[in-house]
């Protein structure tokens, strides 16, 4: 019985595989990028992922879109050395002390609970 972790075959270099930092690109455009690629480029994505980090939502990603081209889809048009757009990231917040909401009035429990009952 072979290790297919050993197999050259099976395991694809990070450098070799079609889509540059696939490592780093965002699950969420992952489906968008695997898009432009063939059969062949989705198999070695594929065996790399298997190998190093088998992550099931990607994993899910790959194998359907390769069951797509399987069943006569064609790659679509992009660039595969396109960097993902990094709009509208979580950092830069453009709340400021000028934007906040006004300081609203402590709850009545505050407002009554230490003055003393007549």
């Amino acid at each position: 019985m072979t290790d297919d972790r050993t197999n050259p075959t099976t395991e694809p270099d990070h450098d070799d595989l079609p889509l540059p930092d696939y490592d780093h690109l965002p699950v969420g455009t992952l489906a968008h990028r695997v898009r432009q690629l063939d059969a062949g480029g989705l198999e070695k994505i594929l065996a790399y992922e298997r190998a190093h980090g088998s992550r099931v939502p990607v994993l899910t990603v790959l194998e359907q879109r390769l069951d797509e081209l399987r069943e006569g889809a064609q790659p679509s048009g992009g660039d595969p050395d396109a960097a993902p757009s990094q709009d509208g990231t979580r950092h830069g917040s453009k709340a400021s002390p000028q934007t906040a909401a006004e300081p609203s009035p402590p709850d009545r429990f505050q407002q009554t609970s230490s003055q003393p009952r007549g």
